[in-house]
């Protein structure tokens, strides 16, 4: 599945915003970013892309919800996932790590969709477009629909997986994310789900598939990701990295990554127990410019980090066709806020 999530991005937001962007400008910035990342880290799976140990009946995946999947097996298959979340925001980690109730609380519903085409037997190109909206406690009205930046990403398996020889598939993926999104000259700042900069995007994971007792099998993942801006943004007014109404300047996001691992136990062909531990990181973000005052800012926000655990159940039909439905929370961190994501999502490959 996802996750994204690269995943590498399933949609993760500190009280409203996604922590691939705690690099931003905090809470009023993160809360931007909630879409996009997650898909980006984009948590997608296949159920057939991956070899099974077991020849007569093998074992049928979905993938978990926060673990990137590698490039598919067969030249012109295609993968489509839709993944949904709501996002309820719990409180936030402070700069020593202790949580804290958060107020006013911004929650979120968020829709990603992974296309992922295998362009030959090992190489695929992946698409995660998110569409999110998000709502305030004693706010007037809701924001409308939005659509955040859009993920583009190239894989490479560069090893093939012999499960028999323990040898695991080892893959690679570089791209782009687009600032697609909304960030600039908002109406308020909730309606901000955009960087404003074109990201590089680059990962690396490892699968790896095992026999137990009993012939049930044990699926591991292993990645870690890098995210990095190449522009900076241009800003107006009420941006996502927290400005106000007359301010004029640019910000350069700071860099993000996340690395973990998944495992995926199969209870039998069709029924499959998932769980994901992640560790995400993220520099400060430096705005420029001057206020409406003619104030001048040169500040850098800083550092976050936190800590995600995703529990989930799988269901597959069939090799081809699975659901997953679990959720993700953090229970450690600093500088940036968590909440409780319960998430579904439906896989298919053809």
């Amino acid at each position: 599945m996802r996750k994204m999530k690269f995943l590498l991005a399933r949609p993760r937001q500190s009280g409203s915003t996604h922590n691939c962007f705690h690099a931003l400008l905090g809470l009023p910035l993160l809360a931007v970013m909630t879409a996009t990342a997650q898909a980006a880290d984009t948590n997608n799976n296949t159920t057939i892309e991956e070899q099974s140990i077991q020849e007569e009946k093998p074992q049928w995946y979905t993938g978990s919800l926060v673990s990137p999947s590698g490039a598919m097996t067969k030249k012109g298959m295609i993968a489509w996932e839709p993944y949904m979340t709501y996002s309820q925001p719990v409180g936030q980690f402070n700069s020593n790590g202790s949580s804290q109730p958060l107020h006013p609380r911004q929650k979120a519903v968020s829709n990603f969709t992974l296309y992922k085409y295998s362009i030959t037997d090992s190489v695929s190109i992946q698409l995660t477009p998110v569409i999110s909206y998000r709502w305030k406690k004693g706010d007037n009205t809701s924001s409308d629909l939005k659509f955040g930046d859009l993920p583009v990403d190239l894989m490479w398996r560069y090893v093939d997986a012999d499960p028999k020889r323990y040898i695991p598939a080892l893959s690679i993926f570089a791209g782009m994310a687009m600032p697609t999104g909304d960030y600039n000259r908002l109406g308020r700042a909730q309606d901000g789900v955009g960087a404003g900069a074109y990201t590089f995007r680059l990962a690396l994971t490892e699968q790896s598939t095992y026999t137990l007792p009993g012939q049930h099998e044990l699926r591991l993942r292993v990645w870690s990701t890098f995210r990095r801006a190449v522009t900076t943004a241009h800003l107006h007014d009420v941006t996502s990295y927290g400005t106000s109404s007359g301010f004029k300047g640019r910000a350069q996001p700071g860099m993000y990554g996340e690395s973990g691992f998944s495992l995926e136990f199969g209870i039998n062909q069709k029924w499959v127990l998932a769980l994901d531990l992640a560790r995400d990181w993220a520099n400060g973000a430096h705005l420029r410019g001057t206020t409406a005052t003619g104030k001048k800012v040169n500040s850098l926000s800083e550092a976050s980090g936190d800590w995600q655990i995703a529990p989930a159940i799988e269901y597959n039909w069939s090799p081809r066709f699975g659901v997953i439905a679990g959720v993700s929370t953090y229970f450690a961190g600093h500088n940036t806020g968590f909440d409780i994501s319960p998430q579904v999502a439906f896989n298919s490959v053809f």
